[in-house]
């Protein structure tokens, strides 16, 4: 995954490698597609645009040319796969999550295994390209701010999500007035500062239930006052329960964890 990266195909760049907690891969770039997957742990991945959860449950598309870096979060397998710029499976043109299902992700872990016939790892592909195409498009991005007052605001509530800071006491602490704030929540965010905030701590609730945390706690740290209200809001934003995500989480662990049958 280095800047100096060159056009490849998808069957010379299908690779994977383990990363410790807390890794960082510096801002970089690829001259072709990339599909990141994460069989174990969890990956977060920032452009200058958003940022983004990787984890078992999905893969992450990177168009050629997108500057972008990682965080990894708890020890992580991280599957990467090239596809050249004139043969993509997928067509969109910004960074974008899809789904990875148990037969998507058997693929994946196969494809990236080391020393892999050429042969049959070119069967494999044939078959990874067919079910992403079959994949269904996930959008659960975190924005990133532009605008100063605004990247202000957002570090602020980030800073402790137990702490429910409403958009006033936001605009006291970062020298926009109310009205200011609000309008930039909605003109760089496309919605509203209660709904920006629900994405953000869904968003780290997701890091902290793959690092282990239980649904209880998740929910506690990320500043919701009872279970049920996280469970219903993680649900409402995610696809899936608080508990079905972490133990989709614990079983890929396990299934990483592993040693070949």
């Amino acid at each position: 995954m280095s800047s100096n990266s060159h056009p490849v195909s998808a069957e010379a760049s299908s690779t994977w490698d383990h990363h410790p907690a807390g890794h960082t891969i510096e801002r970089h770039r690829h001259l072709f597609h990339q599909l990141i997957y994460v069989s174990s742990g969890v990956f977060a991945v920032r452009t200058q645009e958003a940022a983004w959860v990787i984890s078992s449950a999905r893969a992450m598309w990177v168009p050629a040319g997108t500057w972008h870096q990682h965080r990894v979060y708890g020890s992580s397998r991280v599957h990467t796969f090239g596809f050249a710029t004139d043969d993509p499976p997928l067509t969109c043109d910004a960074p974008t999550m899809v789904t990875v299902g148990p037969f998507l992700r058997e693929l994946l872990i196969a494809c990236s295994e080391p020393g892999l016939p050429v042969e049959e790892a070119g069967r494999i592909q044939a078959v990874i390209r067919d079910r992403l195409r079959r994949s269904h498009i996930q959008p659960l991005v975190l924005p990133a701010p532009q605008d100063a007052r605004l990247a202000q605001a957002c570090t602020l509530a980030e800073d402790d999500l137990t702490q429910p800071r409403t958009v006033t006491w936001l605009a006291r602490h970062c020298g926009a007035s109310e009205r200011t704030l609000t309008r930039l929540f909605r003109t760089e965010f496309g919605m509203t500062y209660p709904q920006w905030r629900t994405t953000v701590r869904v968003f780290h609730a997701m890091i902290k239930l793959a690092e282990g945390a239980t649904v209880t706690e998740a929910g506690r740290d990320c500043g919701w006052a009872t279970t049920s209200a996280f469970v219903n809001a993680f649900t409402r934003t995610a696809g899936q329960t608080p508990g079905a995500y972490r133990t989709t989480m614990r079983a890929a662990d396990r299934a990483a964890a592993a040693p070949p049958g």
